[in-house]
């Protein structure tokens, strides 16, 4: 992925080294619920994850987060923290193109950056939840150790990857803006778990469709894919699928209990979003989609 020397982002909190920190730049917007954002990598149910934060958010006394006065950092010279702000800074770009397309305003989300745990708005984050995005404070969390984890354990190596994992939260901030995840906030009180689960994959494939539409236009305007990029991407959506983490966890899947879509699902739905770089396509919920 060619990245280096390209505009870096200002919307990052660097909160490693200890401390909250606080926000540098403009707050991001986002209301998906928490279960939704923890239980991302973990492949476990929404509910389950949520009583596991509301569980740490309690032995530390609160659910608001912390602010300790901590400077955010400047461009940093590590490549790894340098790489996410480029990202970060590159669907920026990419999105305020969009929807200023669209005659609307796009409104950038914050990245914070952490090491182990951090307070947020929705408990306590922790490095095993992967990267999440919290609606309390309308951030996204990422330790950079789970970069590892993707290219080891989830067999998802390469810097694409790594990009699709950012790309994917910055496409649940998406949703907040056009009232998507709101929307399924207010379901989660009429349905029952099996058909909120069978919504909660329509909003992850939908976000994976989004994190396609900007990997098109982010190479239509600046080639930055390198050969095997999309397929490093692809290696990533498919690794995280349902299917294959519950398979690997317990040796069977259980598709009632989806929340994030199988393998296969995940790949064609980033894949419509690449190849038409047409946020129409990704509408998800439209009635009679198939998922």
């Amino acid at each position: 992925m060619k990245w280096e020397g390209q505009r870096q982002s200002d919307n990052i909190e660097d909160r490693r080294g200890g401390g909250a920190g606080r926000a540098a730049g403009k707050l991001g917007i986002g209301s998906i619920v928490i279960g939704l954002a923890v239980s991302y990598f973990l492949g476990i149910n929404p509910m389950q994850a949520i009583q596991m934060v509301g569980g740490v958010q309690n032995s530390l006394g609160g659910g608001q987060a912390a602010s300790t006065g901590a400077k955010p950092q400047g461009d940093s010279t590590d490549p790894q923290t340098a790489f996410v702000r480029t990202v970060v800074a590159d669907t920026e770009d990419v999105w305020g193109k969009i929807f200023a397309a669209q005659g609307a305003r796009y409104q950038d989300p914050t990245m914070v950056l952490y090491s182990g745990s951090t307070p947020t708005a929705c408990g306590a984050g922790q490095a095993a939840m992967g990267p999440f995005y919290c609606p309390g404070d309308h951030k996204m969390y990422l330790d950079l150790d789970f970069f590892q984890t993707l290219a080891t354990r989830l067999n998802s190596p390469g810097e694409f990857a790594q990009a699709y994992v950012i790309a994917h939260e910055v496409g649940h901030h998406i949703q907040k803006l056009t009232g998507i995840s709101d929307q399924m906030d207010a379901m989660r009180r009429k349905l029952s778990e099996k058909d909120y689960n069978q919504l909660s994959v329509r909003l992850e494939l939908q976000a994976d469709c989004y994190a396609g539409v900007w990997a098109h236009h982010a190479n239509v305007d600046r080639q930055i894919l390198e050969a095997g990029d999309i397929e490093s991407a692809l290696q990533a959506a498919s690794q995280i699928g349902d299917d294959t983490l519950q398979k690997q966890a317990q040796g069977y899947a259980v598709p009632d209990s989806f929340t994030h879509g199988s393998s296969a699902q995940r790949v064609r739905w980033f894949r419509t979003g690449f190849d038409s770089g047409d946020t129409q396509q990704c509408n998800t919920f439209a009635q009679g989609a198939q998922v």
